[in-house]
């Protein structure tokens, strides 16, 4: 039964791994209310991600969640492929979900989420987890569901540590720079949880075997699932660790993970084609006097949470 004080949600997603796992927290969490997802190409395709998400959805008999088609393309490039050398040829890690009945709807991801934002004035929060295509477009279409929306939280960009598309860029804004900038310089409140704080929170061989060892269908894909993104993964941490990227932002966005480091800076996009593309550059330069107001800054940049976040989403994903 839906918690009639949750926040309406709309999550929009290139679902792959870690995107599932944002799902599943999303299902397993009564603060918010998902009134919609719409998919956009970055792990794998736009259509690739909604199969995927109403495969995910059925295995959790959430039939009841429409699931748009969004930007298949990016502003102003075609898609590349996606990701296989980390989410599978398939974005799942190529497991074989059941195929759900459901298919999606025909609205478009940028038409679900104005008429959401039109729905629910000034109460909707926004989750974006992948290339930031679908709410530029959003925004070049009806530029005042930039007043409707509540706040965007996104999984994107990296303030002070290395990128992992380039030395400086990360996956979901170097994508599509050109849409992130167009986000990013829109005067709504933005939550930025990027690599600074992602990289930090991961799931151990223990978290994955505890969903093996699960009842849940879910909990048991996801699993599945993670069995390739660890071996990715060993890579980056010397160790069968993945990194919790899009969960993470997902905790953020339902308000259950506590923030300690979270200043409100101005933050800028390098859409140039120079070596600092994708770049979201973060002005931090008064983290020395803790952060004093930057007149007209709208964009929490996450460096720090107060917990471990492995421990509450494993119970969360346990919980389906």
């Amino acid at each position: 039964m839906t918690n009639p004080e949750a926040l309406p949600l709309y999550f929009d997603t290139d679902l792959g791994i870690d995107d599932s796992l944002a799902l599943a927290y999303l299902l397993a969490s009564p603060e918010v209310d998902v009134k919609g997802i719409g998919t956009v190409s970055g792990n794998c395709s736009a259509e690739q991600a909604a199969r995927n998400t109403l495969d995910l959805l059925g295995l959790a008999r959430r039939t009841d969640i429409p699931v748009a088609v969004g930007c298949t393309d990016w502003l102003t490039k075609a898609f590349d492929g996606g990701s296989p050398e980390v989410h599978g040829s398939n974005g799942i890690g190529d497991i074989a979900m059941p195929t759900a009945a459901a298919e999606p709807v025909a609205e478009h991801s940028v038409d679900m989420l104005i008429r959401l934002a039109r729905e629910y004035p000034g109460t909707l929060r926004v989750l974006a987890v992948g290339p930031l295509t679908n709410l530029a477009a959003a925004i070049r279409q009806d530029p005042d569901v930039v007043d409707l929306v509540e706040s965007v939280v996104l999984m994107g960009g990296a303030a002070t540590v290395p990128g992992n598309m380039s030395p400086v860029a990360e996956a979901n804004v170097a994508h599509d720079p050109e849409a992130a900038a167009a986000v990013f310089a829109a005067p709504w409140d933005i939550v930025m949880v990027g690599m600074d704080v992602t990289m930090t929170h991961v799931f151990e061989e223990a978290d994955r075997l505890a969903l093996a060892e699960s009842a849940s269908p879910v909990a048991r894909a996801l699993e599945q699932m993670l069995h390739s993104y660890a071996d990715f993964y060993a890579n980056v941490f010397g160790r069968r660790a993945v990194a919790l990227h899009d969960p993470l932002a997902a905790a953020v966005a339902c308000g259950t993970v506590e923030l300690a480091n979270a200043p409100l800076v101005h933050v800028v996009v390098d859409a140039t084609d120079g070596p600092g593309r994708g770049q979201t550059i973060c002005d931090l330069r008064g983290r020395f006097r803790g952060f004093p107001e930057q007149d007209g800054a709208h964009t929490q940049v996450v460096l720090e949470t107060r917990h471990p976040f492995a421990p509450e989403l494993l119970k969360r994903l346990l919980s389906l």
